[in-house]
């Protein structure tokens, strides 16, 4: 009888029995990371509302996110009175300052509007002093020329309105006056 020789068996080596749980722990750990980093809002996904943001007050008096409403950027003036329930909330203290260049002083009364809920109102009332000082540097920007004329006038409500919001994001994270009025106006 002949005998034949059994070739040895080659084993699966080091390297493929190392390699195999290596690579199989980097897919599962990254697919873990990709996923927190998912579910944290850092990848995919868009962005997440702030669910202690205001609300949209719609006419019939639901609320909705400013999202959900359409309204990307509040206090952009848009002309929504028709879809939204506007409210109105009077600032109460009038406001007078000395008008640039020693032109004289003014003196005036506002109000703004919202389409939001009362996070908006209670928000001016809470940061009234800050409200309050933005507002009074802004008109002091002003000379008595400009504030004579419509368009001066127009000026001023905008940086108002803009200087308002600016305030009220700093301080709560969200602005939300939609338009300012003059409740009265005295220019000396």
């Amino acid at each position: 009888m002949a005998e034949t020789e059994k070739e040895p068996k080659k084993k699966g080596g080091l390297v493929k029995k190392l390699l195999i749980p290596v690579l199989l722990v980097a897919v599962l750990g990254g697919g873990g990371a990709a996923a927190g980093f998912f579910a944290a809002g850092m990848i995919g996904g868009g962005e997440h509302e702030d669910p202690n943001a205001p609300k949209v007050v719609l006419k019939d008096g639901s609320t909705v996110s400013a999202k959900a409403a359409g309204l990307k950027n509040p206090g952009s003036g848009t002309e929504l009175d028709a879809k939204f329930k506007v409210t109105y909330f009077p600032i109460e203290e009038p406001f007078t300052a000395n008008l640039r260049g020693d032109t004289g002083f003014a003196q005036m009364s506002l109000a703004v509007s919202t389409y939001f809920d009362d996070k908006i109102t209670v928000a001016l009332t809470d940061h009234n002093i800050a409200v309050r000082s933005a507002v009074l540097m802004t008109i002091s920007e002003f000379d008595a020329m400009q504030l004579e004329s419509l368009e001066g006038k127009e000026q001023l409500k905008d940086q108002i309105k803009k200087v308002i919001n600016e305030t009220l994001t700093a301080k709560t994270g969200f602005g939300g006056v939609e338009d300012v009025y003059f409740t009265s106006i005295v220019v000396q």
